[in-house]
């Protein structure tokens, strides 16, 4: 099969993140941004994992319309039992980097697609994200850039916050908010590449 991007159906994105539009961008395929907007707060009870992957199916239903393919993801950051959301400010933006600062933390990226009948697949990865033991400075450096401000855990991997961290196990890009490989292979599943909704194998 010869892929033909300019012959496959456009996704919508349900999301407003520049990270999340770029690596679409970089996988060469036809997109939309259409945000969604929640109340995120309301779900903030449930545990890590199922805040991750029901936030990002509510983000799909929201946007979709019939005879769309819909993409839509939600990253988590879970430093032991506790959530580290986006930091309001600066102050709890370096509070969130203390606390990271010489451990280990997972990254829980929810990932939903919604095919043009209304089918739905849900899905989440998780990658473990170790942090340097970090300087004072360091932290006030980052910090104060208003880089991690809006970034789940209040750090991008993928800009100046690569500094920060000391390894990465499991899927980096989950970690910067996309998990490409497994949404190629959950498009690849239901059809999409072959121009139009088969059905799972």
């Amino acid at each position: 099969m010869l892929l033909d991007p300019a012959r496959l159906p456009t996704l919508i994105l349900a999301s407003q993140s520049p990270r999340r539009a770029q690596l679409l961008e970089r996988l060469g395929l036809p997109f939309q941004s259409r945000p969604a907007h929640l109340d995120e707060e309301a779900l903030d009870s449930l545990p890590a994992e199922e805040l991750a992957r029901t936030l990002a199916l509510h983000k799909a239903q929201a946007v979709w319309r019939p005879g769309e393919w819909v993409v839509a993801a939600d990253t988590v950051v879970a430093l032991g039992g506790e959530l580290l959301g986006k930091p309001g400010s600066v102050a709890e933006n370096r509070d969130f980097l203390e606390r990271l600062s010489g451990q280990t933390h997972t990254v829980f990226t929810g990932l939903t697609l919604i095919l043009p009948s209304g089918k739905e697949e849900a899905l989440v990865d998780a990658a473990r994200v170790r942090f340097r033991a970090l300087e004072d400075w360091e932290i006030e450096w980052y910090a104060s850039s208003g880089e991690g401000l809006d970034k789940a855990g209040g750090y991008g991997v993928q800009e100046r916050g690569m500094v920060l961290v000391d390894a990465v196990e499991g899927d980096f890009y989950t970690v910067m908010g996309l998990p490409v490989r497994r949404l190629w292979q959950v498009l690849a599943r239901w059809g999409y590449f072959r121009g139009g909704e088969g059905d799972a194998a």
